[in-house]
C-alpha cells in the first residue's frame, strides 16, 4: 500500500511539473508576441509623427514656391488636400485598430465576417439556424502545440445579400475550450475599416496629380528636376528623402517614451491574461538608457528570465535598441495559472492519504479487537473451568458410599451442582445474548412497564450480593410517571449489569445511590457509586464488546466485558440513551434515559 501511494504521488508529481513546463512555455511565447508587437506599435507611431512633420515642413516650402510658381499653386492645393485625407484616412483606420483590438482584448475568439453572410444569414431571423460555429485546431507547423481558433461557416448555402453598409462585424461566441462547444454567440458591430468616401477622393486628387507631374515631366532637363517633378517638388526640394535618414540617426532616448512603453506593455500583457508586475530595461548600441527597477536587485536576481526584441526594425542597417522585459514572479503567475489543477490534484491526494491512515486504523483496531477476544476466550475459560470442576468433585464425593449415605451431604452436593449449573447457564446465556445482538436476531417484547416497582424487584434481588459485600443502597425513587414501552426481562438485565458493575468495582464496601425521575418527556434511571472510577479514555471505551478496565495488581473482578456492551444496545433498541460520568478514584453515575408511553 505504501509504494502504490507513493508511486501516485510520484505521478503527480511529474504531471504537475511537465504541466508547469507546458504553462511556462505558453507564457514565454504570450510575452514575446507583446513584445514584438509594442515595438511594431512605436515604430508605426514615429512614422505617423513623421508624416505630420514632415508634411508640416513642406507645405511651407511649397507657400515659400507658391508666389513664383504658380502653375504648381494648383498641385500644392491637391497635395494639401491628399495629405489631409490621408491623415484623416490613418486617423480612420487607428480608431478602427483601436477598436477591434479592444473588442479581440474582451473576446478572444471574435471572428470577423462578411456582411453579405451578416445581411443573409444573421439579420435574416429564418436563416440563422444555418449559421455553423464550431472550434477548429491545427497543428503548429515545428512545434507539438495546436493552434484554435473559430471557424464560421453556413450549413445551406444561400444567395448572398448585398450588405447595407461598409461596417466591420464580428460573431462573437461564447466557446467551452474543455469539450469545444459553442454555448452562445452574438454579432458584434464596428466602424467600417476605411472611410469610403475619404478613398473616392484621394483616388480622383491622385490621377488629377499624376496629370499635372506627366506635364511637369514633359520639361524636365535633370534627374533632380524628375524626381522635383515627381514629388511636386522643386530641386532644392529633394533634399527631404536625407531627412528620413536623419530621422534614424537621432539618440534613441530621443525617439521612446517610456510611459507609452510601459501603458503599451501593460495592455498588451493583460489582452493575453498576464497581470504580472513587470520591470523594463531600455538598451541602445552601446549602453543602458532606462532601467525600471533598481539595477543592483536586477544584477543579484540575475536568474529572472529576460524577454528581448529589436526597438526600430525598419531603420537602416543594425536595429539602434532592445526592449527587454523581466518578470519577478513569474513562477507565482504561472502556478495562480494552474490552480483549478493543482487544487483538485491535492484533494483527491489528500483523499488517498486519508483512505491509506483510515485502513492503517482499521487493521489495528482489528487487531486490538483480535486481541481483546483472546483475552475474552482465556476469561471464559477459566470462568467455565471453576464450576466445571466444583461439579466434577462434587459428582465424584457422591460416589463415595459413606457420602451417599448422608442425606444432608448429599442435600448439600446437589445444591453445590445446581447452583454451579445455574451458574454455567448464566454464562451461557450471557454469550448467546450478545451474539443475537449481533446477529440482530433478538427480538423484544413491548409491553407497558412502571420503572419503580422493576428498580425495586432488582435491588431486592440483589440484596443478597450486597449483603456479602458488606454495602448499602440509597432509594430516591422520585418518577412520578414511570410508565415505558419495554421488555420485562432485558431491562431487568439492564440494571442488574449496572448494580453488579458499581458492587464489583468498589474496592471498599460499596455504597450506592439509586435514583429515578422525570425529565421532559423522559424518565431517568441514575445507578451512582463510589468505587474506582475512571478516566476520560476508559469513559470512551466502556460500551466497546469485550472492553474491561484494568485493575491492576487485583484479580477479583471477574467478567467477559460484555455486561455494558449489552447495556448499550438494548438500551438503544428501546428509542433510549445511556450515558456516564465518572471521575477517577471518586465513583461513577451511569444515567439510563427511556421514553415515557407515548412519547
Amino acid at each position: 500500500m505504501s509504494i502504490a501511494l507513493l508511486g501516485v504521488m510520484a505521478m503527480q508529481y511529474y504531471f504537475i511539473r511537465e504541466t508547469y513546463k507546458q504553462k511556462s512555455a505558453l507564457f514565454d511565447e504570450a510575452v514575446n508576441t507583446s513584445l514584438a508587437k509594442v515595438a511594431s506599435e512605436l515604430e508605426k507611431s514615429e512614422v505617423i509623427e513623421f508624416a505630420r512633420v514632415q508634411g508640416r515642413t513642406n507645405r511651407l516650402k511649397y507657400e515659400a514656391e507658391q508666389e513664383k510658381q504658380k502653375k504648381l499653386a494648383e498641385q500644392l492645393k491637391i497635395q494639401r488636400q491628399i495629405e489631409m485625407l490621408s491623415i484623416k484616412q490613418m486617423e480612420s483606420i487607428q480608431r478602427f485598430q483601436e477598436a477591434e483590438e479592444s473588442l479581440k482584448s474582451i473576446f478572444p475568439n471574435a471572428t470577423p465576417i462578411t456582411n453579405e453572410f451578416f445581411e443573409t444569414y444573421y439579420k435574416r431571423k429564418q436563416n440563422q439556424k444555418y449559421i455553423s460555429i464550431k472550434l477548429v485546431g491545427q497543428p503548429v507547423p515545428g512545434s507539438s502545440m495546436i493552434d484554435w481558433f473559430v471557424d464560421i461557416t453556413a450549413t445551406k448555402e444561400l444567395p448572398l445579400l448585398a450588405a447595407q453598409d461598409d461596417s466591420a462585424r464580428y460573431i462573437v461566441s461564447d466557446v467551452d475550450i474543455n469539450s469545444g462547444v459553442i454555448k452562445e454567440y452574438q454579432v458584434a458591430t464596428l466602424p467600417p475599416r476605411a472611410n469610403n468616401d475619404i478613398i473616392i477622393q484621394l483616388r480622383d486628387l491622385r490621377e488629377k496629380l499624376n496629370t499635372m507631374n506627366n506635364e511637369f515631366l514633359a520639361g524636365a532637363k535633370t534627374v533632380y528636376d524628375t524626381v522635383a517633378a515627381i514629388s511636386g517638388k522643386r530641386q532644392d526640394l529633394v533634399e527631404d528623402v536625407a531627412i528620413s535618414i536623419q530621422l534614424s540617426n537621432r539618440p534613441l532616448l530621443s525617439r521612446i517614451n517610456n510611459n507609452l512603453i510601459r501603458t503599451l506593455l501593460t495592455e498588451e500583457l493583460a489582452s493575453r491574461d498576464i497581470n504580472a508586475p513587470f520591470n523594463i530595461e531600455i538598451r541602445d548600441r552601446q549602453k543602458l538608457i532606462f532601467q525600471s527597477a533598481n539595477g543592483e536587485a536586477f544584477s543579484k536576481n540575475a536568474h529572472f528570465t529576460r524577454y528581448t526584441t529589436a526597438l526600430f526594425q525598419g531603420d537602416l542597417g543594425t536595429p539602434t535598441g532592445r526592449l527587454s522585459i523581466y518578470f519577478p514572479d513569474k513562477k507565482g503567475v504561472i502556478v495562480d495559472n494552474m490552480s483549478y489543477l493543482i487544487a483538485p490534484t491535492i484533494a483527491l491526494l489528500a483523499l488517498l492519504i486519508s483512505c491509506f491512515a483510515y485502513t492503517l486504523t482499521i487493521i489495528f483496531r482489528q487487531k486490538k479487537m483480535s486481541e481483546m477476544k483472546n483475552d475474552f476466550i482465556n476469561n471464559m475459560t477459566h470462568e467455565f473451568k471453576t464450576p466445571v470442576a466444583t461439579i466434577m468433585i462434587a459428582s465424584e464425593s457422591l460416589k463415595d458410599p459413606e457420602i451417599a449415605s448422608n442425606e444432608q451431604r448429599v442435600n448439600r452436593l446437589a445444591n453445590v451442582i445446581y447452583d454451579e449449573n445455574v451458574r454455567l447457564g448464566s454464562h451461557i446465556e450471557r454469550v448467546l445474548s450478545i451474539a443475537k445482538l449481533e446477529k440482530e436476531n433478538l427480538r423484544l417484547e413491548h409491553t407497558k412497564l412502571h420503572m419503580n416497582p422493576l428498580v425495586e424487584h432488582v435491588l431486592e434481588s440483589m440484596q443478597l450480593q450486597l449483603q456479602k459485600a458488606g454495602g448499602i443502597i440509597h432509594k430516591e425513587l422520585k418518577a412520578t410517571n414511570d410508565t415505558v414501552i419495554g421488555d420485562e426481562l432485558h431491562l431487568s438485565n439492564v440494571l442488574f449489569n449496572l448494580v453488579d458493575n458499581a458492587i464489583k468495582y468498589s474496592p471498599k464496601a460499596p455504597e450506592i445511590t439509586v435514583k429515578t425521575f422525570n425529565t421532559k418527556n423522559n424518565v431517568v434511571i441514575s445507578i451512582t457509586d463510589k468505587g474506582m472510577g475512571m478516566t476520560k479514555e476508559q469513559q470512551e471505551k466502556i460500551f466497546d464488546q469485550f472492553y474491561r478496565i484494568p485493575t491492576g495488581n487485583i484479580h477479583n473482578v471477574k467478567g467477559f466485558g460484555l455486561g455494558l456492551s449489552y447495556v448499550y444496545d438494548i438500551t438503544k433498541r428501546l428509542n433510549g440513551k445511556v450515558q456516564v460520568k465518572s471521575e477517577k478514584d471518586k465513583g461513577t453515575t451511569f444515567e439510563v434515559t427511556l421514553p415515557l408511553e407515548g412519547k
